[in-house]
């Protein structure tokens, strides 16, 4: 007998079935016999939406009536994925959504499958701001999420002839888009550039030069078994001015619409290329713009009809988590509207700023702690420039009292000195809030240790950490069906969908042969659908007989496709030249997914070069049926709900000290991966608590990283000592994968063999001898499908659902709202 505890609403299938068909005839204007599949999708989701929208309403009352602090999570990606099953689901409407749009003769998966995924976002960091928002409204907790509608999002990506990305836009909102509700009675103002003037009694006036309209485009948030529904209020810009007729009769047709054109360029593409000037001012404008808008949104709110509000209050009304540091620009924008727009005194501006505020840091990369040129941030805003000057200059002060020598205060300054003047958003984020915490164990160390050292030492209370999480609801339940039926019937229950701790229950099944058995049967159907997908979508010819071994993640150097494509291409010659004994070999489908940042000429050279990989193996027959190589295009949250659960091998290989925690790592563990990986970001818990003979390690640690760079580290070193990476990178060299060209991937070789600072070569020898172990585990069905269970059972640590708890207890001091 299971326990089945998942929502389920009172609406019949026949309710519903009447509800889809009279929004067919009066919104979509078909019957339903002449509808297609896009029209039953549309129709159900406004549907879904209406059917939320009295839940919706009533959590926003209650949020602003009640006395619970609520949540803004203000990040620039929400990387939510389709969103009808995940409402479905959340609502408790599956079934009778299956059995409604049965009746209307279509099916459900191919209605599911018609949605365009929202183009919000581009890895890790959008998926984590989804997962967020998903568990806070699961958890009861009031909440909004703050970002940005991106009309084309970060791109489509293809790839030529030879094997190039190439960025086309996607047009994900061409047919329109039933979730996201513009709401234009809501806008808010925003404005940039202009001077700054003294006006009465001593304040100063912000005079700006132009202004856009943010209009929310509103998002609803059920959660799961809560009965909550919360806001994902993402902001799209529109001019005031749109349209100048008197320019277009005089046959300026282009001229008559550039204010149209200039304000909506702040919300067409998610992370502009910023190599130039213009890319950064649009970047910045970016920032600004949702930050802005989503403070004033946020006063409106909470205040609503009040001429005079007290905002001394809002640090009890709301606390804004900044992900990352992209809205670091909040800062002074609270100050300055509490200051300016309020008539609040600097030093109680600055205590309600400080106590509204808190940062999660994502990297350890010093390049991607945003550094802003001072004179930018002067040209677009003056007003927030002083203020920064002004919070700098208050924290030198503050620094010196704490008797900090002045090389540590340079170190430590928010406002750099010099003509080429620069403000580091990092450190403005960790002066301006309350809390800074890292997102994984071994990442919030090498903050305190190493990335913000100084601050820690000064400040050491406000450092905390949070291990990020992923939800089950999306990663096993929707994207792994098979896989949620048996835990459920192993377990007995279905509690583990928002209690991941009751995973721990499948420990004892791991040695239940029926059990493993069924397992292994779950992961060989999951292939077999995979290999399906692929095939229908990318046009791939898949061995499901192979071991099923991916990387699939965001492409940057540090993450190091590199070495696992010359482990690739080791492996391949081997087998070319005899070396490998072929009936030993563990066959092997090798998959990647990434996209690399437009501008990131050595990432988009790694793509083209393991295109070109894939193309010179796979039309190999020398080694058909022994390795194989995959790079679906336009990685996304649907091309990972299909792979994540047919993988058996999770690459985590990143150089150590480098990736702040990462969430694939976890989802891959929770769909019965397992994983080689370095000691870095989340690595390093999720080996600690799924045990180490469960987890395939191998490389340098942090520590041997640093010493190296200390001891001056020699890539050649590591070359001449493995005739396996030299043969390998020799074959990249002399033209093998570019059709005879020896400096297709000059760059590429050249990084390898004098600079590498990611230390792939270093790395290479231990990482081949790793796959030994790997090959041998994997030849032992049961023992592989054993391991792999117990990395299922032992995730429960790594549910969204639990992070938010650990937010809402250290950080936030808030809680759900009963």
């Amino acid at each position: 007998m299971v326990d089945v505890t998942a929502p389920h609403a009172s609406l019949s299938v026949e309710d519903l079935r009447k509800r889809i068909t009279t929004n067919l005839q009066h919104r979509q204007g078909v019957g339903p016999k002449e509808a297609t599949v896009a029209d039953v999708y549309k129709a159900t989701a406004e549907v879904i939406r209406d059917y939320l929208s009295s839940s919706w309403l009533d959590a926003t009352r209650r949020m602003v009536e009640g006395n619970v602090k609520a949540v803004g999570y203000l990040s620039a990606e929400f990387l939510i994925g389709r969103q009808l099953s995940n409402a479905l689901l959340n609502a408790g409407l599956t079934d009778q959504f299956e059995g409604a749009v049965k009746e209307l003769g279509f099916e459900p998966k191919d209605v599911i499958a018609t949605e365009p995924e929202p183009g919000l976002g581009n890895g890790g960091l959008g998926r984590l701001a989804a997962c967020y928002v998903d568990s806070l409204a699961s958890l009861g907790v009031p909440a909004f999420g703050y970002g940005i509608q991106y009309r084309y999002g970060i791109f489509r990506q293809e790839f030529d002839s030879q094997g190039r990305q190439v960025e086309k836009p996607d047009y994900w909102l061409s047919e329109g888009n039933p979730w996201g509700h513009e709401d234009f009675v809501r806008s808010q103002r925003v404005s940039f550039g202009g001077t700054v003037v003294d006006g009465e009694n001593g304040a100063r006036v912000w005079k700006p030069d132009w202004s856009v309209r943010a209009v929310p485009v509103d998002y609803l948030v059920p959660g799961y078994d809560s009965g909550r529904v919360n806001t994902l209020r993402l902001w799209t810009a529109k001019s005031y001015d749109e349209f100048d007729l008197a320019t277009f009769n005089r046959s300026d047709y282009m001229g008559a619409v550039i204010p149209q054109v200039d304000a909506e360029n702040i919300t067409k593409v998610l992370y502009p290329e910023d190599s130039t000037p213009q890319g950064k001012r649009l970047r910045l404008e970016q920032q600004y713009f949702f930050v802005s808008a989503s403070i004033h949104d946020a006063i409106r709110t909470f205040y609503a009809g009040e001429a005079q509000p007290d905002l001394t209050t809002l640090p009890d009304k709301i606390c804004f988590q900044l992900n990352d540091t992209h809205p670091v620009i909040g800062i002074p924008e609270l100050m300055r509207v509490l200051m300016d727009e309020y008539g609040i005194d600097w030093d109680t501006a600055w205590d309600v700023t400080r106590r509204t505020f808190n940062y999660t840091c994502h990297t350890l990369l010093p390049e991607a702690l945003e550094v802003w040129p001072a004179k930018l941030i002067g040209e677009l805003l003056p007003r927030h420039l002083e203020i920064i000057k002004a919070i700098n200059a208050q924290f030198v002060e503050e620094l010196e009292s704490k008797g900090i020598d002045p090389e540590g205060i340079d170190r430590m300054r928010i406002f750099t000195d010099g003509p080429d003047a620069q403000i580091r958003m990092a450190y403005l984020a960790t002066v301006g809030g309350s809390y800074v915490n890292g997102v994984a164990a071994l990442h919030s160390q090498l903050l305190k240790d190493v990335t913000l050292k100084d601050f820690s030492a000064a400040y050491p209370d406000k450092f905390t950490n949070v291990t990020n999480g992923v939800t089950p609801r999306r990663f096993i339940k929707l994207a792994n069906p098979r896989l949620s039926d048996l835990i459920t019937e192993g377990l007995g229950s279905d509690r583990w969908i928002h209690d991941l701790d009751e995973l721990e229950g499948l420990v004892p099944l791991a040695d239940d042969a029926s059990f493993v058995e069924r397992f292994r049967k779950v992961k060989d159907a999951n292939k077999r659908d995979f290999a399906a997908y692929a095939s229908d979508k990318f046009g791939f010819s898949i061995d499901t007989g192979t071991m099923f071994d991916s990387m699939i993640k965001r492409l940057h150097e540090y993450k190091r496709q590199s070495l696992k494509i010359l482990a690739v291409i080791a492996e391949y010659a081997a087998i070319k030249d005899g070396s490998a004994d072929v009936d030993e070999i563990q066959p092997r489908s090798v998959f990647f997914g990434a996209k690399a940042a437009p501008g990131y000429a050595m990432a988009k050279l790694t793509i083209r070069l393991i295109n070109n990989v894939a193309r010179v193996v796979n039309d190999d027959p020398a080694v058909k049926g022994k390795l194989a190589v995959y790079f679906p295009w336009n990685y996304n949250i649907d091309l990972a709900e299909h792979l994540i659960p047919a993988t058996e091998l999770d690459e985590q290989i990143s150089q150590a000290g480098k990736e702040a925690s990462g969430t694939g790592n976890m989802k891959f563990a929770l769909n019965g991966a397992l994983t080689v990986g370095t000691l870095d970001g989340a690595n390093v818990e999720i080996r600690e608590r799924v045990g180490a003979d469960n987890f395939f390690l191998f490389g340098l640690e942090v520590d041997d990283v640093e010493k190296l760079y200390a001891d001056g580290y020699d890539p050649m070193k590591y070359v001449h000592a493995d005739s396996r990476l030299r043969r390998a990178i020799d074959m990249v060299a002399d033209g093998t994968f570019s059709n005879g060209d020896r400096n297709a991937y000059a760059a590429l070789t050249s990084d390898w063999l004098t600079h590498d600072y990611f230390m792939t070569m270093a790395d290479f020898t231990a990482y081949m001898d790793i796959q030994k172990e790997i090959e041998e585990t994997y030849q032992k069905p049961d023992e592989w499908a054993r391991k792999a269970i117990l990395n299922v059972a032992h995730s429960g640590f790594f549910s969204s659902d639990r992070a938010i708890e650990d937010y809402l207890r250290d950080i936030w001091h808030t809680q759900p709202q009963r």
